[in-house]
Order: structure tokens, then sequence, then C-alpha cells
């Protein structure tokens, strides 16, 4: 573990969203995981000691739960897959190096959740990371079983 007295975090005392819209689906998606965790989810930068700034899509005010969302809609393509990954490695190194004991949170929409088939699932769990659905009525449920069985937050088509 890597230990960063230096760091800082800004906006600790302001509620600003960034770039989410007060419409927008990432908002929708950190006030229904504010509501599922019973804490305050904004976006925030760290910045870390050599001054490289981290962005993170949510962080709680006790830095206890960090999230990333990825709320593509539409055909789903290889890069939802790549920024998922991508995403995955954020959380985890942040929740074992910046801020230790995080619980790290990926929240993704129906489109993208197709990302979590094969090793992609299996390693979201081993890492601890857990996988949320954020479902087209605003719902959200696990994406990932306990055992090695998948997706199993999607609604069935018919």
């Amino acid at each position: 573990m890597v230990t960063l007295p230096a760091m800082r975090l800004t906006g600790d005392d302001d509620p600003v969203w960034h770039r989410f819209g007060p419409d927008s689906t990432e908002r929708r998606m950190l006030e229904r995981l504010s509501e599922r965790f019973a804490v305050r989810l904004r976006p925030r930068t760290l910045l870390l000691p050599d001054g490289t700034r981290v962005e993170v899509e949510g962080v709680d005010e006790d830095n206890r739960f960090l999230a990333q969302l990825v709320a593509n809609q539409g055909a789903y393509k290889s890069h939802h897959r790549n920024k998922v990954m991508a995403d995955m490695f954020k959380l985890v190194w942040l929740s074992r190096s910046i801020l230790p004991g995080g619980q790290a949170i990926l929240c993704v929409s129906e489109t993208v959740a197709q990302a979590f088939s094969g090793w992609v699932a299996t390693a979201a769990r081993d890492l601890g990371v857990e996988a949320l659905l954020f479902r087209g009525d605003g719902e959200i449920v696990p994406l990932l079983g306990h055992d090695r069985g998948g997706v199993t937050g999607l609604k069935q088509k018919r």
C-alpha cells in the first residue's frame, strides 16, 4: 500500500456535480447509489502529492464508497468494455492504494452490462468490485451473482 500523506481532496464541502447535468443519467445513477448505500455520493477530484489529478465520479464524505459510472446507451460497442475495464482498474487502485478500504462500486447501464461476460465478470468478483446495473426504470440491482454464472440483473427480453 502506498502512503500519500500530502493528498488533498478538492471540493469536500462543495456539492458540485461537475459535468453531470440535472437530467443526466450519471446524476440519476449517483442519486440512486446514494439512496442504496445511505450516503451522499458526489463527483470528486483527488489531488495526489505529485500534482496528479484523479477524477472520481462518486465519493462519499467519509471516503468509504468509491463509484465509477458507465451510462452509455444505444448499441453495445467494444469501447464500452474497455471503459468498464479501465474503471475497474481505477477503482481497485483507488480502494487499495489511495483511499484504502473504500468500497469499489461500478454502476453500468443495460447497454454496458454486456461487458460483464467471461473473465471480466470473474475479475470484478475476485477483485471485490461491486458491479451494479442501472435499469431503464431507475432501479439499481446487483449485476453479478456470487457464482460464476455471469450477469444476473438484466431483465429477460421477450
